[in-house]
């Protein structure tokens, strides 16, 4: 009897299963095999040049360099510090991931080199236990050499396949197009607020098109007066808008409440020009990502498995990949997955006080921002995250918190899914309680 993917569980029991452990993931490299490290170079990674401290396993500093952030000059140094190792293991440690540590993290991991990521934030609470108030970058490397050298719950650095990193880019930089767009928005009413208030409070302009198709050209109250309301709507229409004649009578609904010129009308219509203008640009480069991002994710091995589960579509699928790497490697557990992705809470506990639980601080919010929207979207078409939704809201839980309860559920499946490359199943439970 195959056992449903989803079923009802018990917060309680929820909460004691995150509270219990918290997975370390993979051994590091030095844990794997009997080798035992003898040399750790620590990585002060930055966007013109990076700092490097290599010291031993009696905390002795052996290098000290600076080294400009291109393939020569890294390859230098890979070369003096495999030397310093003189055939024993070198652990390499560095405080970015991405960015300025890109072409670094790809010389090491062809030069067969072990990389241990360790957070900015941890560098910084950690050089308060070391000497002098002092911040300098080879002060920084020495403590990321330091805690490289002393810590076991450090991640390796996993490469993505080239399809999760290709999604990475491209997600990342629609999220950016995105933030444009809602400043340009914003921009658009404060300007139409300095002289034309009745229009700027007409018209959603960040979902209707046909509005800002008018504002490129008819921006005033005597210019849409001008042209009048019959042949504003058949002006919308022959360039494709909907709801033509709804938008007409709205802009010269506004365009007659408002007989007065202000001083700030003649610059602010052509801002207002200007600004619609770049929205349009801006809607036309999200929709070519949109599809851009669609077809790449369809090319990854898991595509399928992924939308195969309630919740998830093709931007929320490649976001969820360009957050993990493509590949669940880098997550031994769900309940390690759910760490990362801030769905796992951590406890707070002194004393007698127990139960005291919260979101942990170091998370991946775009992956939870993606878990918690997929478990909201499939409230509207899986009958098993309604049940489990509506069940915690019956248990008094706010609707956040039941959203939140359903994305850690929906983590354990998805992981199981992705493990074994099983497309997504409704519990035969709430099938066969809808059928009858």
């Amino acid at each position: 009897m195959t056992r449903p993917l989803i079923e009802n569980c018990d917060i309680d029991r929820w909460v004691r299963t995150c509270r219990r452990s918290y997975p370390q993931g993979p051994a590091t490299p030095h844990q794997e095999g009997n080798s035992v490290p003898k040399l750790w170079a620590g990585i002060d990674a930055g966007k013109r040049e990076h700092h490097c401290i290599v010291i031993d396993e009696t905390g002795k500093k052996l290098l000290s360099e600076r080294v400009e952030n291109d393939e020569s000059s890294l390859l230098g140094l890979i070369a003096t510090v495999v030397d310093l190792g003189d055939g024993e293991p070198v652990i390499w440690a560095t405080d970015l991931n991405t960015g300025g540590a890109a072409l670094l993290i790809s010389l090491l991991a062809d030069n067969g080199q072990d990389l241990l990521y360790i957070p900015g934030r941890i560098i910084h609470h950690a050089s308060a236990t070391y000497r002098g108030d002092g911040k300098t970058d080879a002060k920084d490397a020495a403590i990321i050499a330091d805690q490289a050298r002393m810590r076991r719950d450090l991640q390796p650095v996993r490469h993505g396949d080239e399809t999760s990193i290709d999604l990475q880019l491209l997600t990342s930089f629609r999220t950016d197009v995105m933030c444009d767009r809602v400043r340009t928005i914003n921009r658009l009413r404060a300007v139409m607020l300095e002289y034309f208030p009745a229009l700027e409070r007409a018209f959603d302009y960040s979902k209707n098109k046909a509005a800002l198709v008018m504002l490129s050209t008819y921006q005033t109250p005597d210019a849409l007066r001008r042209i009048g309301r019959t042949r504003l709507q058949a002006w919308l229409k022959a360039r494709g808008c909907r709801n033509s004649a709804g938008v007409a009578s709205k802009a010269l609904d506004a365009a007659d409440a408002q007989r007065t010129t202000l001083a700030s009308q003649t610059m602010g219509a052509v801002l207002v020009a200007r600004l619609a203008a770049q929205l349009q640009t801006i809607d036309i480069t999200l929709a070519d990502l949109d599809r851009q991002i669609a077809d790449l994710f369809q090319q990854h091995a898991d595509a399928d498995v992924i939308l195969s589960m309630p919740g998830f579509g093709p931007l929320l699928g490649a976001t969820f990949l360009a957050a993990t790497g493509g590949t669940m490697d880098a997550f031994d557990s769900a309940d390690r997955l759910a760490t990362v992705a801030g769905l796992a809470p951590a406890p707070r506990d002194s004393g007698r006080i127990s139960g005291n639980l919260h979101r942990p601080r170091r998370f991946n919010r775009r992956l939870l921002r993606t878990c918690y929207l997929a478990a909201l979207s499939s409230l509207k078409n899986s009958p098993a995250s309604r049940t489990f939704y509506d069940r915690k809201r019956r248990e008094g839980k706010s609707h956040k918190q039941a959203l939140l309860a359903l994305a850690r559920r929906r983590i354990n499946v998805l992981w199981a899914m992705l493990r074994d490359h099983t497309p997504y199943q409704e519990p035969a439970l709430i099938r066969t309680s809808i059928t009858a």
